[in-house]
């Protein structure tokens, strides 16, 4: 599956106050991604705010969403939902309005069991036929993923690949042997958390998710191109320019960091769903400086 390997942009999602999606500037959003020659285009993941969104304004996320890329490249999309029939349903528009796979995490407000996690993705899997990504994100879902549950899960049928927080670089390589003997072979791994990706990379992961290419697809392309060819020293030296956002990424989250950012650059002008608040004014200029200086690089 072309699309779980590579570079995989994910924008935030613009919407009103209310939650309806404002589709054209989620274009101006995307187009640039399609242009730079990302590989897959990530709609709706955790900084495109999917959780804060109906069904019927994920759809016309991603309607909207397909219809600009236009076949150029693979559009992967959040299909996250509290309870299970709501992601198969979710699952079942994503895969009749051409999405290439769906990003699934294991969100609840009743903490889950690994058994319970087990049932819900094969459902889902099951239920919609749609190729599925497990997005194990413990900071949001407060649900780790183990490499024997992610070994189980592999066995699904259409359960094809692993979005996980990159570790720091001292654990990526542990963590992903780890991960690599227990799903088959053709299973593939990739890793979020932009300010470890570069490592993740050159220890042999097969995807970044990457919140910061949703906004800076050219940089964030050349840092993979980099690790994947092998060219460790230019890959630290390109994530390098990029610290002072990682920075910011790490204070702030990449969520608020992101809204601000585009902001800045004038894609859009909307401010994160309630109750999540846009950042203060002297951190926004935090942010555009960091922006301008990105620009310049």
């Amino acid at each position: 599956m072309t699309c779980f390997t590579g570079l995989s942009a994910f924008p935030i999602t613009p919407a009103s106050p209310d939650g309806r999606v404002a589709t054209a500037a989620l274009r101006a959003l995307i187009a640039p991604l399609a242009a730079a020659g990302v590989d897959s285009v990530g709609l709706l993941g955790s900084t495109g705010t999917y959780a804060y969104l109906s069904r019927a304004e994920r759809r016309r996320a991603l309607d909207a969403a397909l219809d600009e890329v236009g076949g150029r490249m693979p559009v992967i999309v959040g299909i996250g939902a509290l309870r299970t029939d709501e992601a198969v349903a979710l699952a079942q528009d994503a895969r009749a309005a051409g999405a290439a796979a769906g990003l699934l995490a294991a969100i609840s407000y009743t903490p889950l069991t690994d058994e319970e996690v087990f049932e819900h993705f094969s459902a889902v899997a099951t239920g919609s036929g749609l190729p599925i990504c497990i997005y194990d994100n413990p900071g949001t879902t407060h649900f780790r993923f183990t490499p024997s549950l992610v070994g189980r899960l592999a066995q699904v049928p259409g359960i094809r690949a692993l979005k996980s927080s990159a570790p720091d670089s001292d654990a990526v390589a542990g963590q992903l042997d780890a991960l690599r003997r227990a799903v088959p072979a053709e299973f593939r791994l990739g890793f979020s958390g932009d300010w470890n990706a570069a490592e993740a990379v050159l220890a042999g992961g097969e995807a970044w998710y990457s919140v910061a290419a949703g906004l800076f697809p050219e940089p964030c392309l050349a840092i993979l191109r980099a690790a994947r060819a092998g060219e460790a020293a230019r890959a630290r030296a390109l994530n390098a320019r990029m610290q002072p956002l990682w920075d910011l990424f790490k204070e702030f989250s990449s969520l608020r960091v992101t809204y601000a950012a585009a902001h800045h650059l004038g894609l859009c002008r909307a401010d994160p769903p309630r109750p999540i608040l846009p950042l203060s004014e002297p951190v926004r200029n935090r942010v555009a400086e960091v922006v301008d200086r990105l620009a310049r690089a």
